[in-house]
C-alpha cells in the first residue's frame, strides 16, 4: 500500500487532492516520490514564507526545542514575549494573543468584538469572504454555500456587498459592534477591496462606535508586499488576526489589538493549550527578522513582474491581488491549467474560478520565470 492509497483509506475525505506525493523540497523546489522536480507556486496555501527546508528558519526552531518545546500559557517564555514585541513594535499594535490557526484567530477577534460591545453582538462581514470553518467564522464566512451542511449557524452576522459603503451602511444598526473583512478576498478568486473603500468602512467604524477588524490570515506577513496588507490601505485596525506565513511552515495564529482593544479579554476571558508554542514563535521571529523593507521590496517587484508578463497574453481575462498573492481570471478552466502545469512539473493553485499564485517570498527571479513559462503554454 502506497501513501496515496494509505491516505485514502485512513485519512478523512475532506480534501481533494492532486495524485502527487512530494517527499522533499528546498527553497522554492519540491520532488515527489518518483523523483520527479517541481517548482512550488504555492507555498503550501501562502504558508512557507521562506520556501522549503530553509537552513537558518530550521536551525531556529531546532535550538528551542533544544530548550523547552512547550509549558503552557501558565508561565512566561522568552519567544512568545519578543514576539509580540515585534508584532506590536512593527504595527503599531498594542498586544497580541496567540493561537494555532487562522480560523482560532479570528474566534478570538469576534469574542473579542463582541465582548466590547456590551450588548452589541452582530458583525457584519463581506459577501465573498472566508473567515474559518469553525461554527463561528464559517458563519462569519460571506458564503452562503458553506453554510447548508451545518445548520443552524449561530446568529450575530450581516453580510454586505464589497466595494459598495451604501449597502454597508444600510446593514449597520444598534445591534452592531463590528465591522470584519480581508483587504484581499483570497479563497474568493483573490479579490481586492478599493482603497477609497476600506477608508470609508473605517471612518463609518469611527462614528458610529464600531470596531474596525481586520483578517490578515492569508493577506499577512509580507505576502502583499507590505508586513500587513492595512498598511498599504491608509488604515488602523481596533483588531487584526494573521496566520498562515507567520511561523512559515509550523501552527500559528496571532490576534493583535490596538489600544481600544488591548484591555478588552482578562484573566480566564480567553485561552489556547498550544498558542505562542515557543517553538512557534521562535520560528515566526526568524520570519519577522527576514522580512526586512528589501524583502518586502523585491515581493512587489515580482508581483509586478509577474503582472507584465500575463496581462497581455489572450488567455488572461484579468489580474487581481496584491504582491505575490494574485488571482489570474482565464479563458481556460482554471482548474485544467492548473493540472497541465502540475503534469509539466508546475505546482499552482486555484480560488474559484482563477488560478491563484502564492509563491515563497524569496523565490527566485529565474525559478519564477520558468514557472510563469509553463503557465503561458497552458493558458
Amino acid at each position: 500500500m502506497n501513501t496515496q492509497q494509505r491516505s485514502e483509506q485512513y485519512v478523512a475525505t475532506t480534501y481533494a487532492r492532486f495524485p502527487v506525493t512530494f517527499t522533499h523540497g528546498k527553497g522554492s523546489l519540491l520532488w515527489d516520490d518518483t523523483g520527479k522536480e517541481y517548482i512550488d507556486l504555492g507555498s503550501g496555501i501562502a504558508v512557507n514564507t521562506l520556501g522549503h527546508a530553509d537552513e537558518a528558519w530550521a536551525a531556529a526552531i531546532h535550538a528551542q526545542l533544544l530548550q523547552v518545546a512547550h509549558t503552557s500559557n501558565l508561565y512566561y517564555t522568552a519567544p512568545q514575549a519578543e514576539l509580540a514585541q515585534t508584532l506590536c513594535t512593527r504595527t503599531g499594535m498594542s498586544r497580541v494573543f496567540f493561537s494555532n490557526s487562522g480560523a482560532e484567530a479570528n474566534e478570538c477577534m469576534i469574542k473579542t468584538a463582541r465582548k466590547r460591545g456590551a450588548g452589541r453582538s452582530t458583525i457584519v462581514t463581506l459577501e465573498g469572504s472566508f473567515h474559518g470553518r469553525t461554527i463561528a467564522t464559517l458563519t462569519a464566512t460571506g458564503q452562503p454555500a458553506m453554510h447548508g451542511d451545518f445548520a443552524p449557524l449561530p446568529a450575530g452576522f450581516k453580510y454586505a456587498k464589497p466595494n459598495d459603503i451604501a449597502d454597508l451602511q444600510a446593514k449597520l444598526d444598534d445591534s452592531c459592534c463590528a465591522v470584519m473583512m480581508e483587504l484581499v478576498q483570497g479563497e474568493s478568486g483573490v479579490l481586492n477591496l478599493n482603497k477609497d473603500y476600506v477608508q470609508a468602512v473605517a471612518q463609518l467604524c469611527k462614528e458610529n462606535n464600531l470596531l474596525l477588524l481586520v483578517d490578515e490570515v492569508q493577506t499577512g506577513n509580507g505576502r502583499c508586499g507590505s508586513l500587513f496588507a492595512w498598511q498599504q490601505f491608509g488604515v488602523s485596525p481596533d483588531i487584526a488576526s494573521t496566520a498562515k506565513g507567520l511561523a512559515a511552515g509550523l501552527p500559528l495564529g496571532a490576534t493583535m489589538f490596538a489600544a481600544s482593544t488591548c484591555n478588552v479579554l482578562g484573566h480566564g476571558s480567553h485561552g489556547s493549550t498550544f498558542g505562542g508554542n515557543p517553538a512557534c514563535c521562535a520560528a515566526a521571529l526568524h520570519v519577522l527578522n527576514r522580512l526586512d523593507d528589501a524583502l518586502l521590496a523585491d515581493v512587489q517587484a515580482k508581483g509586478e513582474a509577474i503582472r507584465t508578463a500575463l496581462q497581455d497574453h489572450p488567455g488572461v481575462k484579468s489580474i487581481s491581488g496584491m504582491g505575490l498573492m494574485l488571482g489570474i481570471e482565464t479563458v481556460r478552466p482554471a482548474k485544467d491549467i492548473a493540472a497541465d502545469c502540475l503534469a509539466q512539473g508546475v505546482a499552482l493553485l486555484t480560488a474559484k474560478d482563477k488560478v491563484r499564485l502564492l509563491p515563497a517570498l524569496n523565490i527566485p527571479m529565474q525559478q519564477l520565470q520558468q514557472g510563469i513559462d509553463v503557465l503561458v503554454k497552458f493558458l
